[in-house]
């Protein structure tokens, strides 16, 4: 496994990605790098500059540093269905019966949802975790 860039290793490969960017993620991305190793930005002002929050910037630049880019499609790190009761299939399946009336103009209750979901799931269910 090969190391990460470090120092102008990492400032060549940024200018270089900002020459090269077709899209405004990679683009601040980049950014997110340079400005700070050539110019001597803090994170702040970095942040302002490309548009984005303090922790954004942050992990942009941190991600860039690691060797991955915006938009690679290795495995996500933030979301996500981590604490997934039953799986997107079954989900849609138990909500079918109460989605329908809602297309057509019903709404949702989650007192009629919640006793079913209960039931499928063999235990009792949060009420946050219904309405998530």
């Amino acid at each position: 496994m090969s190391r990460p860039p470090r120092g102008q290793d990492v400032l060549a490969i940024a200018l270089q990605a900002i020459a090269s960017a077709t899209t405004i993620e990679p683009l601040r991305q980049a950014q997110a790098v340079v400005l700070p190793l050539q110019y001597g930005m803090s994170l702040e002002q970095t942040a302002q500059v490309i548009g984005l929050s303090k922790g954004w910037a942050c992990r942009l630049r941190n991600q860039f540093i690691a060797g991955g880019a915006i938009g690679d499609k290795g495995k996500s790190v933030r979301g996500g269905r981590y604490r997934e009761h039953f799986t997107p299939e079954r989900e849609a399946e138990l909500l079918k019966p109460f989605l329908e009336p809602a297309r057509m103009g019903g709404i949702l209750v989650v007192s009629q949802i919640k006793p079913q979901l209960e039931i499928a799931l063999g235990r009792k269910m949060a009420l946050s975790s219904v309405y998530k």
